[in-house]
């Protein structure tokens, strides 16, 4: 499996926890009261918002997949 970088963006908040999001995922965020602590936090959040939930998604093995693009304008 390959790598590839992304951002992390680390801002402290006004009750002094830093906030850190990986700016190309959505959604994917989180906090902790140190930088390092931010950065295990929102890489643990990365993996969560990609890792596919069958459960949640109602998908049951052998149903047929469909793809599609989704354009959010703003």
């Amino acid at each position: 499996m390959g790598s590839r970088r992304v951002a992390r963006l680390h801002e402290p908040d006004e009750e002094g926890w830093v906030v850190a999001r990986v700016l190309e995922v959505p959604g994917a965020l989180s906090q902790g009261r140190t930088r390092e602590e931010a950065r295990e936090n929102v890489l643990d959040a990365l993996r969560t918002v990609l890792t596919p939930d069958d459960e949640l998604s109602g998908r049951r093995s052998g149903d047929d997949l469909e793809h599609f693009r989704f354009v959010a304008a703003a």
